[in-house]
């Protein structure tokens, strides 16, 4: 499809030798003789850009331009002037003007200047439908009453500037939730920058997060932007705080407080305006009875608090899940469409799944490399998953340590609620947790009351 150029000038000279030229250069052009009349045409079918006259009767260029910006604020717009001021330059830089083009024009830069108008336009389209797809990537998938819960409260959450922790097992989405965030909140157009703490040594996390100044240290050869920098503007998420070294959320702690900082090497103020979100696997008021985390900064991040819930205690969103990610699985590697029969897919859901949706994602796409077929049978699954859960806890058969651990826990607690006769608030106090986790315990395996 050829791009729509829309011509607006009282001097029919201008617009029959402007139609030409660009015609000739391949874009489909129309015209309008004032602002009203280009007004109406933009309202029917907005085109990909506008050449507009500042001075003409009517509505003048600024004013045409205002509400062109209303109506159509994705147009590109290059003004066209014979007289114009600095002031008028400005004014109209402020309302979205792309650029300027001086009459008597120079046809060869004004073919030069559409041409970059619309590279600019294609480029913002290209991002948007970037982003709708990196967004449809990190949807967070699920039906359950929790997910239901997760979803308005991300919702309620994002629109406001309050920091998040979010806690969570290995897998879970964590950082699915804070994307979430960010793509709900006013800063969905700025930057979101991730940064996983555990993955970085401690000698390197202040500049990788702070940014270095040239000749900091051995090796220092350029200035180095952080991340902080890099999320100005926008949402900074800091995955496994917890591992982070007590150094370096002294710093973080300033930098929250005081939105500056200075980069490693350097003495002068930074200032950013980013938003920022934590996450971790750990307790974290454990850590800070163990002084390994501080506990003013963890105050500071909890304002707002999320819980990734791990795939055990959503087990009615696994079909969904592996629906969607067969779907993505099979596009990417050029398959055709796969599905699980109900073998393998009761099989999959009656696993514990000890590395959450991360694992069952892995599971599905190696399935959907070897399985030749276009249905995944119970044969096809790992045996770690496949196999039934064996009652001994101490089984020779039992997988991971972490399927021991669990079994050994639903064992535990079996004989814990029988010694309390089914009373699960004593049960909670004997054990010395929430009755709310006592219950999500008791959900997740599937323990009834009745037992």
């Amino acid at each position: 499809m050829r791009n729509q150029i829309l011509i607006v000038d009282d001097e029919a000279s201008i617009r029959t030798s402007l139609k030409g030229v660009l015609q000739d250069e391949g874009y489909e052009v129309c015209s309008a003789q004032n602002g009203q009349e280009a007004l109406e045409m933009i309202k029917h079918e907005p085109p990909d850009m506008v050449l507009l006259d500042i001075w003409m009767p009517g509505p003048d260029g600024i004013e045409t331009l205002s509400k062109i910006k209303e109506i159509a604020p994705q147009v590109e717009v290059v003004m066209i002037s014979g007289h114009g001021s600095i002031e008028t330059a400005v004014r109209a830089t402020k309302l979205g003007a792309y650029d300027f083009l001086e009459k008597p024009l120079s046809l060869d830069k004004t073919v030069l200047i559409v041409q970059h108008a619309l590279d600019k336009r294609r480029l913002e389209q290209e991002n948007i439908k970037l982003r709708h797809e990196m967004e449809k990537d990190y949807e967070i998938i699920g039906n359950s009453k929790i997910i239901r819960e997760l979803k308005e409260q991300v919702e309620l959450v994002a629109p406001s500037e309050g920091r998040a922790l979010i806690y969570g097992e290995n897998g879970t989405g964590k950082e699915l939730i804070a994307r979430n965030i960010h793509w709900l909140s006013h800063r969905k157009n700025g930057p979101f920058v991730a940064v996983n703490c555990a993955a970085i040594p401690d000698e390197l996390i202040e500049s990788e997060l702070f940014g270095h100044e040239k000749g900091a240290f051995t090796g220092a050869t350029n200035i180095r932007y952080g991340k902080f920098e890099q999320a100005h503007g926008g949402t900074l998420f800091l995955d496994e705080i917890g591992d982070m070294s007590p150094k370096t959320q002294s710093k973080v702690l300033r930098v929250i407080e005081e939105q500056v900082f200075e980069r490693v090497g350097g003495s002068k103020k930074i200032e950013v305006d980013v938003r920022l979100i934590a996450a971790s696997n750990k307790d974290l008021e454990q850590e800070i009875k163990a002084s390994n985390f501080r506990e003013d900064l963890f105050y500071r991040l909890h304002v707002v608090p999320f819980t990734a819930p791990p795939l055990r205690e959503r087990r009615e969103d696994i079909a969904l899940l592996a629906e969607q990610f067969l779907k993505e699985l099979c596009f990417r590697n050029g398959k055709k469409p796969m599905s699980l029969s109900k073998a393998a897919l009761k099989a999959m859901v009656e696993h514990s799944w000890p590395g959450n949706v991360r694992e069952l994602k892995n599971i599905l796409e190696r399935m959907v490399i070897m399985v030749p077929d276009q249905v995944i049978q119970l044969e096809h699954i790992p045996p770690s998953i496949a196999k039934p859960a064996k009652a001994d806890p101490w089984s020779e058969e039992t997988g991971s340590l972490k399927e021991a651990r669990e079994q050994f826990e639903r064992e535990f607690l079996l004989r814990k609620l029988k010694e309390n006769n089914g009373n699960v608030a004593q049960t909670a106090r004997q054990l010395q947790i929430e009755r709310s986790h006592l219950h999500r315990k008791l959900k997740a395996y599937g323990i009834s009351l009745k037992e």
